[in-house]
C-alpha cells in the first residue's frame, strides 16, 4: 500500500509541475486554476501516507551462535556437543544518494527515502502553488486606486484629447486645469503657460476623464502639465508631457511617418515571481522606439509592387521594375541572401502614434471575476500602473478598438447594448480607452474613422454588433450592423481619390485561413458579410487590413480578379501574451480561386514584341508569412507618399524585441486634390507669434 502510495505521489507531482509550468509559461488556460489546486492536494496527501519503503536499501545479516554441553560418553569419555543455531537480521540502509539520484528525485519526483529530498520537492510544489495564486489574485490584491496618470489619444491638425487620473484624497471631486504651450520638440522652451480647459474629475467616473485641447497648429509640437484652480503646479507629470498634432490632410506635401499596431496584452506574462506589474512587451517597445543605442539590424524585404491593374501584388525577392513582369513566388521565409550586404543608413521618420487593436484586458483571463463595474475597472488602473505601459503612454498617443476580453470570451453583442455584460465591460473601457479616441462616425458607437496625413483610417467595433452564429441563416448573420457598415462603405467612396492608403482595423483577422476557434471568432464565421466587403475593398486601390487576436503574425494577400486592386492584411498579436507553441493553425491558402489576366511579352522571330495575355487560377487567399513563435509581437507601419507616383508602405515585423519579417508595399498612384488650408504653410516659428496676438489657426483652414 505503501509503495504504490509513494507511486502516485510522484506522478501527481509530476503532472502538477507540468500543469504549473503550461499555465505560467505557456498559456493561462482558465480551467487550470481549477485543477492546479486539486493536483497540489492530491500530492500531498499521498506523500504523506506513502513513505517510500521500497527505495531503501535492504542488507542481510547473518550470525551463528554455538552452545557447548559436556557429557560422559559410555566408555568414559568426555564428549562435547556443538548445537549451530543461525539468526538472520534485516537492518534497512539508507545509501547517500549520488548527484543524479538526487536530481531525479528533485526534478521528477521520484519517490526518495532521504527526508531532506522529500522536504525539497514539497517545499517545490508549494512555491509553485503560491506562484500560481499570485498570478491570479493579483489583479485584485494590486487594485491601483490611487494611480495617478496621463497620456494623449486622438491628434487632430488642429485639437488633442488628452486623459487625465487623479484621485483626490477624502473628496468626491477634484478640478485639475491643462495648461499648454508651444514647443519646439527638442529643447526646453520659456514661452509662458496658457490655461486650457478643466477636467471635473469625480469618484463616480473612478476619477478618469478625457478633455479636449482645441486651438492649435497643424504638425506643431506643444507640451502641457497640470495645475490647480491657484494655478500651482501639480507634481504629477514631474515634467512636461509632449505632443506633436497631425498634419492638415488638406496639404498635400507627402508624408513620412510610422505607426505601432499589435493587440492582446496582460502584465506578467510569462509569469515572473514578484513582477506582476510589469508588462515585458511594452518594456522591450519602448527600447525599440528610444534606444539607448542605436541599432542597425536589418533584415532582407519583401516586396509588393503595382503591376498593371495589380496593385499590392507581393513578391519576397525583389522590386520589379517593368510593368509587364508578374510578381515572383511568394515564400513563407524570409529572403535569402548570397552575401551579406551592410544596409544603407537611412533616415528614420518619427513614431506619431499607436492602434492598439483589443484585448487591451483580460477580464476572464485567469479569473473571471464577474460582472462587476469595478472589477472591469481594476484591469485598466492596473495596466495603467505598470511601469512598462507608462514608459509608453507618456510619450506615445495611442487609440484604440475593443474585443472579446474587455467583455468576456468570445463576446457577441447582438446589436443590444444592455445585454450583461456589456455595459459594465464598456463602461470602463470608455472612460479609460474609448473617450480618448477621434470622435465616433455616430454618437455613442466605438466605430470611427480618421485622417493621418496622406492616409486614412478606419476602426470597427467588431463585437456590439455580432450575431449569434449558431442561429438563423447564415446569409442573415452580421458582424458589424447595418449603420456600421453603411459607414465604411461611405467611408470607403469618399476616401477612394482624397487618400493615399486606406487602412482599415478589425480586431479580429479578415481572412478565413485561421481554423480550430477561429473558424467562430473571426471573419470567417460571417462568408457573406465577408465576400461583400472583400469586394469594395478591391474596388479601391491601396487598402491593407490591419488585425490581431490570433497570438501570432501572418500577412494575407487577397487577390483581385479582373480590373480590381489586391488587399493586403498584416495580423500582428500578441503584444504581451502568449502564443501556442508546436500547433500551427493556418492554413497557406484557401480552397477557392479567383480568375486574374496575366499579360507577357513574347519576342517575335522577327524581332517585335507582342504582348499576350491568358488567364490564370490564383487562391482567393494566400499567405505571404507566418510566424506563431514569440510572445512579445508588434508590426512598425511605415507610411512614405513624399512621391506620389511611387507611394510605399513599409512594414517591419518586431518579435520578441528583434526584427523578424520586412515587407514592402508599393501602392498605386491616388490623384489628390489641392489644399486650400493656408494655415498649413505657416512655419512653426511664425505660429508662436500668432498665437501671441490672438489669431486663431481655425481662422486658416
Amino acid at each position: 500500500m505503501a509503495a504504490s502510495l509513494a507511486i502516485a505521489s510522484s506522478a501527481l507531482s509530476t503532472l502538477y509541475r507540468i500543469v504549473v509550468y503550461l499555465f505560467l509559461q505557456v498559456a493561462p488556460i482558465s480551467k487550470a486554476k481549477y485543477v492546479i489546486p486539486v493536483l497540489y492536494l492530491g500530492y500531498a496527501l499521498t506523500s504523506y501516507f506513502g513513505a517510500p519503503a521500497f527505495s531503501q536499501v535492504i542488507a542481510v545479516k547473518e550470525e551463528v551462535v554455538a552452545i557447548e554441553q559436556e557429557k560422559s560418553a559410555r566408555n568414559g569419555d568426555v564428549v562435547t556437543d556443538v548445537a549451530v543455531q543461525e539468526t538472520t537480521t534485516i537492518i534497512p540502509v539508507v545509501e547517500p544518494p549520488t548527484l543524479k539520484s538526487a536530481l531525479s528525485a528533485i526534478i521528477f519526483s521520484v519517490p526518495s527515502p532521504v527526508r531532506a529530498l522529500r522536504t525539497a520537492n514539497f517545499v517545490i510544489n508549494t512555491l509553485l502553488l503560491l506562484a500560481a495564486a499570485e498570478f491570479v489574485f493579483y489583479p485584485y490584491f494590486d487594485s491601483a486606486p490611487d494611480v495617478v496618470y496621463t497620456r494623449v489619444g486622438a491628434l487632430y491638425p488642429d485639437a488633442v484629447k488628452i486623459v487625465v487620473r487623479y484621485p483626490a484624497a477624502n473628496s468626491t471631486e477634484n478640478l485639475v486645469r491643462v495648461v499648454w504651450r508651444q514647443t519646439d520638440g527638442k529643447n526646453d522652451t520659456d514661452s509662458p503657460w496658457r490655461e486650457g480647459p478643466i477636467a471635473n474629475l469625480t469618484a463616480e467616473r473612478d476619477w478618469v476623464q478625457s478633455i479636449n485641447l482645441r486651438g492649435l497648429w497643424p504638425s506643431t509640437s506643444y507640451e502641457y502639465r497640470f495645475e490647480d484652480l491657484n494655478s500651482t503646479a501639480l507634481p504629477y507629470p514631474a515634467t512636461p508631457i509632449k505632443f506633436h498634432t497631425a498634419p492638415d490632410p488638406r496639404l498635400h506635401s507627402g508624408s513620412y511617418y510610422r505607426f505601432i499596431a499589435s493587440s492582446c496584452m496582460t502584465p506578467n506574462f510569462p509569469y515572473m515571481p514578484l513582477q506582476g506589474r510589469r508588462i515585458k512587451g511594452l518594456d522591450l517597445l519602448a527600447d525599440y522606439l528610444w534606444p539607448s543605442k542605436p541599432s542597425s539590424t536589418a533584415l532582407p524585404s519583401a516586396v509588393a509592387q503595382n503591376i498593371s491593374d495589380e496593385d499590392l501584388s507581393m513578391s519576397t525577392s525583389q522590386v520589379i521594375q517593368s510593368a509587364n513582369h508578374t510578381s515572383a513566388e511568394n515564400v513563407t521565409t524570409p529572403a535569402n541572401t548570397t552575401a551579406a550586404v551592410p544596409a544603407p543608413e537611412k533616415s528614420v521618420p518619427p513614431t506619431e502614434f499607436m492602434v492598439f487593436m483589443g484585448d487591451f484586458i483580460y477580464a476572464d483571463v485567469p479569473i473571471y471575476f464577474g460582472d462587476d463595474a469595478e472589477a472591469y475597472r481594476r484591469l485598466y488602473r492596473r495596466n495603467y500602473n505598470s511601469p512598462s505601459f507608462r514608459k509608453v503612454y507618456e510619450r506615445l498617443p495611442i487609440i484604440h478598438t475593443y474585443d472579446d476580453h474587455e467583455i468576456i470570451n468570445n463576446y457577441a453583442g447582438l446589436g443590444n447594448s444592455s445585454l450583461p455584460p456589456y455595459p459594465n465591460a464598456t463602461n470602463a473601457f470608455e472612460l479609460y480607452n474609448a473617450d480618448a479616441n477621434y470622435d465616433p462616425i455616430e454618437e455613442g458607437q466605438y466605430y470611427y474613422d480618421f485622417r493621418y496625413g496622406d492616409a486614412a483610417f478606419f476602426v470597427m467595433d467588431t463585437r456590439k454588433y455580432r450575431s449569434d452564429i449558431f442561429s438563423d441563416e447564415a446569409s442573415s448573420h452580421t458582424m458589424l450592423g447595418d449603420k456600421q457598415l453603411a459607414a465604411l462603405y461611405n467611408w470607403l467612396g469618399k476616401v477612394n481619390n482624397t487618400a493615399v492608403f486606406k487602412f482599415i482595423v478589425s480586431s479580429v483577422p479578415f481572412t478565413a485561413l485561421w481554423t480550430y476557434e477561429a473558424l467562430e471568432d473571426t471573419w470567417a464565421a460571417f462568408p457573406y458579410e465577408k465576400n461583400a466587403l472583400l469586394s469594395a475593398f478591391q474596388s479601391v486601390p491601396n487598402v491593407i487590413v490591419l488585425s490581431g487576436d490570433r497570438h501570432e503574425f501572418a500577412a494575407i494577400e487577397f487577390p483581385a480578379g479582373h480590373g480590381g486592386h489586391n488587399v493586403l492584411e498584416v495580423s500582428t498579436s500578441p503584444m504581451s501574451m502568449f502564443y501556442v507553441p508546436f500547433i500551427r493553425t493556418l492554413k497557406p491558402r484557401s480552397e477557392e480561386v479567383v480568375n486574374r489576366t496575366k499579360e507577357e511579352i513574347v519576342i517575335n522571330e522577327d524581332g517585335t514584341k507582342e504582348v499576350v495575355k491568358h488567364v490564370e487560377e490564383v487562391p482567393r487567399e494566400k499567405v505571404l508569412k507566418y510566424i506563431a513563435e514569440g510572445n512579445y509581437k508588434w508590426s512598425t507601419i511605415e507610411v512614405d507618399t513624399r512621391d506620389y507616383d511611387h507611394p510605399v508602405v513599409r512594414v517591419e515585423i518586431m518579435i520578441d524585441g528583434k526584427p523578424a519579417y520586412h515587407l514592402e508595399v508599393l501602392g498605386k498612384p491616388v490623384k489628390l486634390q489641392s489644399t486650400t488650408a493656408l494655415g498649413a504653410l505657416v512655419p512653426q516659428s511664425l505660429r508662436g507669434m500668432l498665437d501671441r496676438i490672438g489669431l486663431k489657426p481655425s481662422r486658416w483652414f
